[in-house]
């Protein structure tokens, strides 16, 4: 269980710091990636993100 933690927190962490690359490139964000504003802040979710990172992740380390 403490092994899938980690690998979503991975996955999170790495789609957040892919999709702040993409950005700085001009691309935005794709449509399942869910921006929320409020007074307080902004929360991002880059679900979409999130989940072709981990396919694409996956695919590589079963082909390795």
């Amino acid at each position: 269980m403490l092994k899938w933690l980690l690998t979503l927190i991975l996955a999170l962490l790495l789609s957040g710091l892919l999709s702040h690359g993409l950005r700085a490139l001009g691309m935005r964000r794709l449509p399942g990636d869910f921006e929320i504003h409020s007074r307080h802040g902004r929360f991002v979710l880059p679900l979409a993100s999130s989940l072709l990172l981990s396919a694409l992740l996956g695919t590589f380390v079963f082909l390795v």
